[in-house]
């Protein structure tokens, strides 16, 4: 380990890296292996307690700052933090309104089409059912898709079949 490190120093200048986003990633691999052999803590089982308690540090410390500069969504947010603009996405969940309502609207929209299925897949079922297990007689599936065709009808229609005031 470089004696003029300390605990404090960014994750950059803990690997000697230049601050900025796009990094060699294996330059930065081949560096933490050469950090971690210095400061795993299994070189330090014959030193006193308090050398294994900074040994252990140190290893914590280059696992976190390896884990955030190979991830590139930490990395960003990180460089964000170093420069006075900390992005905080754990809390930051506001959204503006109309995306919002948008994605409302969306989802009502895909909950009508899954209910729309059900009626498709029942008739599917019974149809599948009755042909082949109740009896293989021909054109017997007719019945339940004519079943199914009139109520399309019926819901479809120019007229309602229900007066609209009565409902």
């Amino acid at each position: 380990m470089d004696a003029d490190l300390s605990l404090a120093a960014t994750d950059f200048a803990l690997f000697g890296l230049p601050e900025r986003f796009g990094l060699d990633l294996p330059a930065l691999d081949a560096k933490w292996k050469a950090l971690q052999g210095a400061a795993h803590p299994d070189r330090f089982a014959t030193e006193t307690g308090a050398a294994q308690r900074v040994a252990m540090q140190w290893a914590i410390r280059i696992n976190e700052a390896y884990r955030r500069l190979k991830n590139p969504l930490a990395r960003a947010a990180y460089l964000c933090g170093l420069h006075g603009a900390d992005v905080d996405a754990e809390r930051n969940t506001a959204m503006p309104a109309d995306f919002l309502m948008q994605q409302m609207a969306w989802r009502e929209r895909l909950v009508w089409i899954a209910l729309a299925a059900i009626p498709s897949s029942l008739m599917l079922g019974v149809t599948t059912h009755i042909t082949t297990d109740v009896a293989s007689a021909p054109f017997l599936w007719v019945l339940p898709l004519a079943l199914y065709l009139a109520t399309f009808i019926i819901a479809f229609q120019a007229k309602p079949a229900i007066p609209p005031d009565i409902t």
